[in-house]
């Protein structure tokens, strides 16, 4: 069963908080399950963690054997496009005014449901409704 790793979890890993050790512990799990991958947004995410560097995290996805799909199909944008717009959607028929979720969160899901089988991600509250079909992996 392959996992998709939201950026929180990295992130969260590599700053050490309180969660770091049963997201190790977790992501070892998971791997051994079926393997790890990130899609390219996420990679463009974890470069704005604090303290961490493209060589550090080049290495880091490396040595874990994290795979990272740089290349995402038609069905990954669309999917995302879909999911995005129902959101805006539904935001603005609520009143809630413009979206203040980023499509970037559409796209890791997107890529979750078309390119492996669950995520993995530290706030599952903003995939369930737009992604209802999606397997998440919280902690």
């Amino acid at each position: 069963m392959r996992t998709a790793l939201d950026t929180n979890v990295l992130s969260a890993l590599w700053s050490r908080e309180p969660l770091a050790s049963r997201i190790s512990s977790r992501l070892v799990d998971l791997y051994s399950e079926g393997g790890l991958v990130v899609c390219g947004p996420v990679c463009v995410e974890l470069h704005a963690s604090p303290s961490v560097s493209e060589a550090f995290i080049e290495q880091f996805l490396r040595k874990t054997d994290i795979a990272v799909e740089f290349s995402l199909e038609e069905s990954v944008w669309r999917s995302a496009a879909n999911g995005f717009a129902a959101y805006a959607h539904r935001r603005r028929r609520l009143g809630g005014g413009t979206p203040k979720r980023l499509p970037v969160d559409f796209l890791v899901a997107a890529h979750a449901s078309v390119r492996a089988d669950q995520l993995m991600t530290l706030d599952a509250r903003p995939y369930k409704e737009d992604f209802p079909t999606l397997r998440l992996i919280t902690l």
